[in-house]
């Protein structure tokens, strides 16, 4: 039986090590995977796939859409491992999985300030990095034929040749619990999912604020609408536009989007009623609309500062973006302000939860970019560093004593998503295994690529 030599991942990888990793597992067994590059990055750098397996039914697993988003690189290599060590994955479902290790390489290049650790909060926001929504290549604002983003194109090129029956989106949620997003139902994966989620001690997200107008296919498993036409705050918040989670359904794909938390939360898996929930809800956006306009007057103080600073319209496109969508999303769950035309589903605690962490993501995320320009900088003459260190411990405080946020670590994560993974294609290929390692049931897997969840 085939043992993986490549030593376990205690950390996330940077762009160097997935390459460095794929080429070590391809030149252990070459006559069951390859690699080679689908294209160029903005900045040069290759974007890799990495095939295993001969059969006639193609797999797609794409890594790292979202730049601070890292686990699913190592989640990639994971199943690479497991791919190897198990012919049934490949040869005996006749599939072929083809693993691209990282879609947006510049942007989790950009990351690398944290990816290392220390693991806290505080140093997580600080060097966050994500590109503003106009530049993430999963997204086709004005559909695929307009797509000008090098990345994107490659992507959907991949897609058309592949024709994947089954295609998975690799994502993490700093903040929160596990969940699924689904093109296409999967019956019998939110059972997996629980099942999975309990045996490593991941909370599963019952109301994630993203999939709050979305139907639910079971608990944590949602179904993603067909994309429509909106405004760049809709397609911000809500995935409304075309993207390449539907690009190849012409084929016939199903497509699942895993997402994988790094801080969890068990408040995200409180199913019960809660007593008053539109206090709540004012009380969330309140909260809003308090930070954003603390947020606004920072940004206000520090912009005419920033002509000579390096990255400054790569740091201020996210900025913008997320000062632009929180009053929306202050009114639209305040119940005093929202759309009677749209009004918000019933909520339970786990929906309350949520939104009080997305609301509290966004101000830190736009909090940490900017604590970013002024370090960029290298001068405050705004004296505004000093009252971002200070916004930014008192809001990750928040997440750590008011919400009781504690990190998984990171072979945690890698197993649980890859499991979830496994349990999706399983279902997608119309042959779930009982013996499956995506059901803890396979014993002979498991041991044959150890991997430490601690």
């Amino acid at each position: 039986m085939w043992r993986c030599a490549l030593p376990p991942l205690l950390r996330y990888p940077t762009v160097d090590e997935l390459g460095t990793r794929a080429a070590a597992l391809v030149a252990g067994r070459p006559q069951d995977a390859r690699l080679r590059r689908i294209g160029t990055s903005r900045a040069g750098t290759p974007l890799w796939l990495l095939s295993v397996g001969h059969g006639t039914r193609q797999a797609l697993v794409v890594a790292g859409p979202h730049a601070n988003e890292p686990v699913g690189g190592a989640t990639a290599l994971r199943l690479a491992e497991r791919v190897l060590a198990d012919p049934g994955l490949a040869d005996g479902a006749d599939a072929t999985w083809n693993l691209l290790l990282c879609l947006d390489p510049d942007g989790l290049r950009r990351n690398e300030g944290w990816l290392p650790g220390p693991y806290t909060l505080g140093h997580y926001f600080r060097n966050f990095f994500r590109p503003g929504f106009l530049e993430q290549p999963e997204w086709l604002p004005d559909g695929a034929d307009a797509v000008t983003l090098p990345e994107t194109r490659a992507l959907l090129d991949l897609q058309d040749e592949l024709k994947p029956f089954f295609q998975c989106s690799l994502h993490g949620v700093d903040v929160g619990g596990g969940f699924v997003e689904l093109t296409r139902d999967l019956p019998g994966l939110a059972g997996r999912l629980a099942h999975t989620a309990a045996r490593l001690g991941i909370p599963r997200e019952l109301g994630p604020y993203d999939t709050l107008y979305w139907p639910s296919l079971g608990p944590a498993v949602y179904r993603i609408p067909p994309p429509r036409r909106g405004d760049l705050a809709a397609a911000i918040t809500e995935a409304a536009v075309e993207s390449t989670w539907f690009h190849p359904h012409r084929h016939g794909t199903v497509t699942a989007v895993v997402e994988a938390p790094m801080w969890g939360v068990p408040a995200v898996e409180d199913g019960s009623s809660p007593d008053d929930p539109d206090d709540s809800l004012r009380t969330v956006s309140r909260v809003l609309r308090h930070d954003t306009r603390l947020l606004e007057l920072l940004l206000g103080r520090i912009r005419p500062h920033l002509d000579d600073a390096p990255d400054v319209a790569r740091l201020l496109a996210p900025v913008d973006d997320y000062l632009l969508v929180c009053p929306g999303l202050a009114d639209a769950w305040d119940p005093d302000t929202s759309d009677p035309g749209r009004p918000l589903p019933p909520l339970h605690s786990a929906h309350l939860a949520a939104l009080r962490i997305a609301g509290r993501r966004l101000a830190l995320r736009t909090a940490g970019l900017l604590h970013q320009l002024v370090r960029n900088a290298g001068r405050d003459p705004a004296g505004a560093l000093p009252d971002l260190d200070r916004l930014i411990d008192e809001w990750c405080a928040d997440y750590r004593d008011g919400c009781g946020a504690r990190w998984i670590p990171v072979g945690r994560q890698v197993e649980y998503q890859s499991r979830v993974v496994l349990a999706a294609f399983e279902l997608a290929a119309g042959h779930p295994r009982e013996d499956s390692p995506s059901g803890d049931r396979g014993r002979r897997t498991e041991t044959a690529v150890p991997m430490p969840l601690e």
